[in-house]
């Protein structure tokens, strides 16, 4: 009877899961499209048109009485915007870890940022600071619901199971932003045949995308689970009860926390040197997602609709790649993989930087190559990190992680704006990103990823 009841509560227990996974899935469909049609697409086109509108005859707007060059306004905000998600990050994570109400704060994070987004709506005429200030909330809303997404992801699959699942989870994403995609192409080529301006269009395509990432949102907010906030075992780290009376506020609680998370991580200085290799090598990969459509319009020449297409290649290859590359992790392993994967992206980068303008086909080309690497290095890094956090940690180490992901990603695109500022040409922005795989590669080759899943008290899968 007792082995006839541990049987039934494996069945049980492996189908909770299997539906938590399921739920899990659809944050990736809600908020890749947020990611696809305004990040990529059209925000930064249309921000730079709308700052260009309010620019002195020099070519300059004047946020807070700083003068800045119409072009550069978007990438100078996208740091911005990462910037600021450094200060929230380790308030959400220490919110977290001590009450293990991890759900209601993805929500909270999620309609912050959807409700931004579909405030792109009234973004017009010369208002750029609306909407660089909709851009900053949106894009910190976004991340830190990622963040919080993604801590969820030791919690709902086995370690056997990350690679799959985190794929999947990429791939769900990728098919959404193709969907969203090909409604926008058919809004935005057709717009006068449906009674509206090119403006406005671009408009209802931010607006819609915001509407997207809320609705969606539900599901994933139904079906995943709150756990108990625990300790790592052996980890040292007891929760102290007088912490939150020592003053400084939550916020100050947060960095502590994050300081005791960095202190915590010298002891996996393993753990450390991934998130160091993942930092320099996602600083390249965010900074081409945000800025190659302000590069194809304004370096390249390339119309709306060609970006679209573009980009809609991108999704369909990533969604495809992100499964393909899940699959070639659980033959070679994932740290191999993510390695090919970056050689990938340092030649596919060179490539871009001598693309001829008014070339479509060319840039399409340079579409494909970025669609079949992006969604498995990214789906593959995350379940690799994963394995690397201690048990109990998830959200405070997955907090790191996106600071890493997102939040330190702000020199990529400062970069990129400071360089347009001083050169006036974009080929100069993008010849630096090579710089970034190949580092990375270098960095993640020296990591031992074996021995650091196993000193992080996690048990090492067949293939790393």
């Amino acid at each position: 009877m007792r082995s006839a009841e541990a049987v039934a509560g494996v069945v049980d227990e492996t189908a909770d899961r299997r539906r938590e996974q399921r739920g899990w899935y659809w944050y990736d469909w809600a908020n890749s499209v947020y990611s696809t049609s305004v990040l990529t697409v059209f925000l930064g086109p249309y921000l730079t048109s709308v700052a260009r509108a309010a620019a002195d005859p020099h070519g300059f707007v004047h946020p807070l009485g700083v003068p800045v060059r119409a072009g550069s306004f978007y990438a100078y905000t996208v740091s911005v915007s990462l910037l600021l998600s450094v200060l929230v990050m380790p308030l959400a994570g220490v919110l977290v870890d001590r009450t293990g109400r991890k759900k209601p704060l993805l929500g909270a994070c999620a309609y912050t940022g959807a409700a931004a987004t579909t405030g792109m709506f009234f973004l017009g005429g010369d208002r750029y600071l609306l909407g660089g200030a909709l851009l900053v909330v949106a894009n910190v809303g976004f991340v830190v619901s990622s963040m919080l997404y993604n801590s969820f992801l030791p919690q709902i699959a086995t370690p056997d199971e990350r690679d799959a699942v985190s794929s999947r989870g990429w791939a769900f994403g990728y098919a959404s932003g193709a969907l969203v995609l090909v409604a926008d192409l058919v809004l935005y080529g057709a717009h006068d045949s449906f009674g509206v301006s090119e403006g406005v269009a671009v408009r209802i395509c931010l607006a819609s995308a915001g509407l997207w990432w809320g609705a969606f949102s539900l599901i994933p907010l139904r079906r995943l689970r709150d756990r108990r906030a625990a300790t790592a075992p052996g980890s040292g780290a007891q929760p102290d009860p007088g912490r939150a009376e020592t003053g400084g506020g939550p916020l100050g609680q947060g960095w502590r926390q994050l300081r005791g998370t960095l202190r915590d991580m010298r002891r996996h200085p393993l753990t450390l040197s991934f998130l160091l290799a993942y930092l320099v090598y996602n600083d390249g990969v965010q900074t081409v997602i945000t800025q190659a459509s302000v590069y194809g319009s304004e370096e390249l020449r390339l119309d709306q609709t060609t970006l679209i297409m573009a980009v809609l290649l991108v999704q369909v290859l990533a969604a495809a790649g992100a499964l393909l590359m899940g699959r070639l992790a659980r033959r070679y392993g994932a740290r191999r993989t993510i390695l090919g994967s970056l050689a990938a992206w340092t030649l596919t980068v060179a490539a871009g930087c001598v693309l001829p303008a008014r070339a479509p086909v060319w840039f399409f080309a340079l579409a494909a190559g970025i669609g079949l690497v992006l969604g498995g290095s990214q789906a593959l890094s995350r379940s690799l990190f994963s394995h690397l956090v201690p048990r109990g940690k998830e959200a405070e180490y997955f907090s790191a992680y996106e600071m890493s992901d997102r939040g330190v990603s702000w020199l990529g695109p400062l970069v990129f704006g400071m360089a347009y500022q001083l050169s006036g040409s974009y080929r100069a922005a993008i010849v630096s990103l090579a710089a970034f795989f190949v580092i990375g590669f270098v960095l993640l080759a020296r990591v031992p990823v074996g021995r650091a899943i196993a000193a992080a008290g996690n048990p090492v899968p067949d293939r790393i």
